[in-house]
């Protein structure tokens, strides 16, 4: 007698196979009842009223809103000529720490009182502690980093 070819594994497989299209059928047939007794399937059209919400019902022309395309703005406002000036990248402040021999140090902004660190190949003048300096800001890994350092007379 040969032995069977339907191993454990198969009949299992086959089992949920079955249960899968059993539970198909059940939910095709709940949606079927549900539908007979709401009558629709929910809404069949949508529209957009003038807040921009959905809604089922079509929106009021009156309250609809003008807008002339001149007024839109995409982009940041431009800047006046008087607000350029009014911004200086140029910041003074004190020198707190410098290592010459491991090449780093940090100055004190004299406006806001920020710690600003400061790498050598930042540096225009040789720099070192007390010093008055001039310098310019630029986003570095760990925050904003002082460069174009120059000593101030």
């Amino acid at each position: 007698m040969a032995k069977s070819q339907q191993t454990f594994n198969k009949s299992e497989k086959e089992k949920k196979r079955l249960k899968k299209r059993e539970d198909k059928r059940k939910k095709m047939e709940a949606r079927k009842a549900n539908k007979e007794a709401n009558g629709t399937e929910g809404i069949q059209f949508a529209y957009v009223d003038h807040n921009g919400n959905l809604t089922d019902t079509p929106p009021d022309p009156a309250l609809k809103v003008k807008v002339k395309a001149a007024n839109i703005e995409v982009s940041i406002p431009k800047t006046l000529e008087g607000d350029k000036e009014a911004f200086d990248p140029v910041r003074t402040g004190n020198v707190s720490f410098f290592d010459t021999s491991k090449g780093f140090g940090f100055i004190i902004d004299s406006e806001n009182n920020e710690k600003y660190f400061c790498h050598v190949s930042g540096l225009i003048d040789q720099i070192t502690e007390g010093n008055r300096v001039s310098f310019e800001l630029e986003k570095g890994q760990r925050g904003m980093n002082a460069v174009k350092v120059k000593i101030l007379k």
